[in-house]
């Protein structure tokens, strides 16, 4: 078999290794344009976890590497002239230069052939005299762009500019530092990889960059300009550039983001940043690189048939690559807005920059550093009131007006379609109650309806005459009886999702028999089966808001510690701030400002009717998923309207506004919009959107992304999640319904007892 590598870096290497290895009767030739020893990097990192892949790979490369590596546990972060440390998190570094002399030792033993200074003017030729052609050529593929027709890269330049530089600085941890400037802040990632050398890279949003004119400086001026600016850092060392092919602003580069549809056509095979990128803020790219080398070798080793390898390598590796992304994209964008936390304490901001892919999470980070985190439970704590004490952040206490919670955990609003004539009957007692006894800080009611047509299905609850107040009062009085919880109320109406079969049923689909008319913004069906609402009049407009005040008042009989408006999810409210489904010409559509103009209307009149000791929150759908559509930047304007109107929260949803919607799921998934709003809106949040571990609640809550996490189907699987995750994390000052405290001495009991077994095993 005759293989031919396009690029001589450290995945196009390790892959030659690899499959010489495998198949000595293999010609395999490394086709590289750079002479050896050329490099443009200095430092690369690798986890301890993906030195334990290497080492099942190829045992001699892993040794050698071993021996060249510089190994360290802490990450330093200076932010506002404090430094916090957090250790254990098992990182080494190696010269970039030295790791690519290892692997062309290791690649000329076995066989390899390597041809540098060699520059390929078109992967086509190789094609026609390979059977097998590897396409490493890095970030800016040849192969990708020759062949972008078949590959359909998706290519986002992003909006940081960064330099790679080097320092005889030799730091003892990796090492972040944030520095605000008159122009913006400024951000350095650094890390000692060998005996003699430090990597040291400074990034900035490409406006700070302008505003600080080092687009138009020399190399050597932007580079002086780092050294004041990290000077603390560097301790009287200089700087150095190993870029000398540039000239002026050019050695300050834009990260793309790069992801192929498909990474292989005919005979040709992408891999590493020719295939994927991820952001140097995990340090992954490499290591992604490598890691590809490995599967594809092995899928090339397993399979002869060479074109059924290629589509087994890339079902194999997709997965891994979207999942780095996703926490890359996180932990990217972090960085890119820096000034968003910058109003955070130093002990906030460091575990929300530790925890800002998502990736690592409270416990983890527990594991890595017992200290850390008792600092950061310490600091939550004390903040939310409680002096001296380290607890998990969910059960801290939280407070909105004059509500108080006694932890943040939250029963989301979840439709049971188990009314009749909205009537809430002994089902809802149980369901609600249950979650109350449970543990939550707030149970939520399902979206309550203002209007027989406001809802959703037959089977909605509603609050629009005497027998609903009576039968919900029934259901708040039981709970504030027996239990420390509070209730919330969540008011909506269905407009265009109305009229539609219960949940369990064709959900959203239109009722087969019994349909009544339906409003909204225009009209606009939600979906081609369900009926075309009629766009509303101002005399609709009156009315509907009328209905919601008259429930908002029926809330405050029954008892309800707190409101939450529902514009959210394509519902009426929602019809008229979702560009896709507002297309009315007057002062009610077209920009943002007139979407928001009836929601606001309702949600003012509501304030009016509600106490003002008690909080109202909104549900927000912050992204549609859809072209047109709402993103997250419109979210965190449309907070900032509903703050100025007397919002004390938002409840931080996402799409379901169209049936266009195509949504990036994933753990935690909508808790990036949640924390833009919380920090550029100013205005609490609740989270919301597959949190489903009490670690995920921590996190979250810890690293201020919101307020509060709201728990959905959880609760539907166990009503007494927050007990139980007390429990799982030896909290047990929770309070528990007194019936039930012989079941909580067992439970901690038997989770001693299953700890400490699994210390002996």
């Amino acid at each position: 078999m005759k293989i031919s590598v396009l690029g001589g870096g450290p995945g196009g290497l390790y892959f030659s290794i690899l499959m010489k290895k495998a198949n000595p009767g293999a010609e395999v030739t490394i086709f590289e344009r750079n002479r050896p020893s050329d490099t443009f990097g200095w430092g690369v990192v690798f986890s301890d976890k993906t030195l334990g892949n290497f080492a099942q790979a190829d045992p001699e490369t892993h040794a050698e590497i071993e021996r060249n590596f510089r190994h360290w546990d802490d990450i330093d972060i200076f932010f506002r002239g404090t430094k916090i440390t957090s250790g254990g998190h098992g990182f080494c570094g190696i010269a970039r230069v030295k790791l690519l002399a290892i692997l062309q030792a290791r690649a000329e033993s076995l066989g390899v052939k390597q041809q540098f200074q060699h520059e390929v003017a078109d992967p086509e030729d190789l094609m026609r005299e390979a059977d097998l052609v590897v396409a490493a050529d890095g970030l800016n593929s040849l192969t990708r762009k020759t062949f972008a027709e078949a590959f359909q890269p998706d290519i986002d330049m992003r909006r940081c500019r960064f330099i790679w530089l080097g320092t005889k600085k030799l730091l003892d941890a990796f090492t972040f530092s944030f520095k605000e400037t008159e122009w913006g802040w400024f951000n350095l990632h650094a890390y000692r990889f060998d005996e003699h050398t430090s990597t040291f890279i400074v990034e900035t949003p490409e406006e700070v960059w302008q505003k600080a004119g080092i687009e138009n400086m020399e190399a050597e001026e932007s580079i002086a300009l780092c050294e004041r600016l990290f000077a603390d850092v560097l301790d009287g060392e200089k700087l150095m550039s190993n870029a000398r092919h540039l000239r002026g602003s050019a050695v300050w580069i834009k990260f793309p983001r790069v992801l192929c549809r498909k990474w292989h056509h005919r005979n040709i095979v992408l891999i590493g940043d020719a295939a994927h990128t991820a952001h140097f803020s995990i340090g992954s790219g490499t290591k992604l690189a490598m890691e590809d080398a490995i599967a594809l070798a092995g899928t090339l080793t397993r399979e002869p048939r060479v074109e059924h390898a290629l589509e087994l390598y890339q079902a194999e590796r997709e997965i891994e690559a979207l999942r780095l992304q996703s926490a890359a994209r996180n932990r990217m964008e972090w960085f890119e807005n820096v000034s968003r936390y910058a109003h955070m304490d130093p002990v906030q901001f460091s575990y929300t920059l530790l925890t800002g892919s998502q990736r690592i999470g409270h416990e983890n980070l527990k594991l890595r550093d017992p200290g850390y985190v008792s600092m950061v439970e310490g600091w939550m704590a004390q903040k939310s009131g409680i002096a001296g004490r380290e607890i998990p952040p969910m059960f801290t206490p939280f407070r909105l007006r004059g509500l108080e919670l006694k932890n943040r955990v939250v029963m989301s609003p979840m439709a049971m379609y188990s009314c009749k004539d909205g009537l809430p009957d002994d089902l809802y007692l149980v369901h609600l109650g249950s979650r109350a006894l449970g543990g939550a800080g707030l149970v939520f009611t399902e979206m309550t309806c203002v209007a027989p047509d406001a809802r959703i299905s037959p089977g909605c609850a509603g609050l629009w005459k005497a027998a609903h107040l009576k039968a919900w009062k029934r259901i708040v009085e039981f709970v504030h009886a027996n239990s420390t919880a509070k209730v919330g109320l969540q008011l909506g109406h269905a407009g265009p999702k109305g009229s539609t079969q219960l949940g369990w049923e064709e959900a959203d689909e239109p009722l087969r028999e019994g349909n009544w008319p339906l409003i909204a913004a225009s009209s606009v069906a939600y979906g081609p089966n369900n009926p075309v609402p009629r766009q509303m009049t101002r005399k609709d407009m009156d009315r509907v808001r009328d209905q919601f005040v008259r429930a908002a008042r029926l809330g405050v009989e029954a008892g309800f510690d707190m409101l939450e408006l529902h514009c959210a999810h394509g519902y009426l409210l929602s019809s008229f701030i979702c560009p896709l489904t507002n297309k009315r010409a007057d002062e009610y559509g077209g920009t943002l400002e007139n979407r928001m103009r009836y929601p606001l209307e309702v949600f003012k009149a509501i304030r009016g009717a509600w106490p003002q000791d008690r909080p109202i929150s909104v549900r927000i759908s912050a992204h549609d998923w859809a072209p047109g559509g709402n993103t997250p930047d419109d979210a965190v304007e449309i907070a900032r309207m509903l703050k100025a109107a007397g919002a004390d929260m938002v409840d931080v949803s996402s799409g379901q506004t169209t049936r266009e919607a195509k949504p990036v799921y994933g753990r935690m998934y909508q808790t990036p919009f949640s924390d833009r709003i919380r920090n550029e809106a100013g205005i609490a949040t609740i989270a919301v959107g597959n949190i489903f571990e009490a670690d995920h609640v921590n996190s979250i809550i810890a690293a201020g992304r919101a307020d509060l996490c709201a728990i959905a189907r959880a609760h539907l699987a166990d009503p007494y999640w927050t007990l139980h995750a007390a429990a799982q994390q030896g909290f047990n000052e929770i309070e528990w319904p007194k019936q039930y405290l012989a079941g909580k001495a067992q439970l901690e009991r038997n989770l001693a007892r299953a700890a400490q077994m699994a210390l002996v095993a």
